[in-house]
């Protein structure tokens, strides 16, 4: 059902600080701060030639990565994204499989401008995944 992995997010206490970390130091392409309102997240994707890094910092108040970064003052890995070819059919074959859903089931649109869908982390050994519909 999964495909490629689309790519690791990072919450960041400073996306600025972490955006010149990944050009500056470790020389990759990262692209201009995208505020993803829906989401509640300011995000930068780093370059790779595999796959990409997500930057996430909060946006708002009601942020969910403010709250990650309350416990994680540093960041740290938030999420890993997968690629789906049909989003709709891989959240109805999860849910019969036992996988949580979270937030109403419907997905929404991510920083790509695709479907995206998030999964309980106790469902996969701890890590939240999101699957995004490519």
């Amino acid at each position: 059902m999964i495909g490629k992995l689309n790519h690791v997010a990072i919450a960041v206490p400073d996306l600025a600080a972490a955006a010149r970390t990944y050009s500056a130091v470790l020389g990759a392409k990262v692209s201009e701060p995208q505020p993803v309102p829906a989401h509640g997240v300011t995000v930068v994707f780093v370059q790779l030639d595999n796959t990409k890094i997500e930057l996430l910092h909060p946006l708002g108040e009601k942020s969910p990565i403010q709250g990650f970064l309350d416990k994680n003052p540093s960041g740290g890995i938030h999420h890993i994204c997968y690629e789906v070819a049909d989003i709709l059919a891989a959240r109805d074959k999860l849910k019969a499989a036992g996988a949580r859903v979270l937030g109403d089931g419907e997905p929404k649109i991510g920083a790509h401008g695709n479907p995206v869908l998030f999964l309980h982390p106790k469902d996969f050994n701890g890590a939240l995944v999101e699957l995004e519909q490519a």
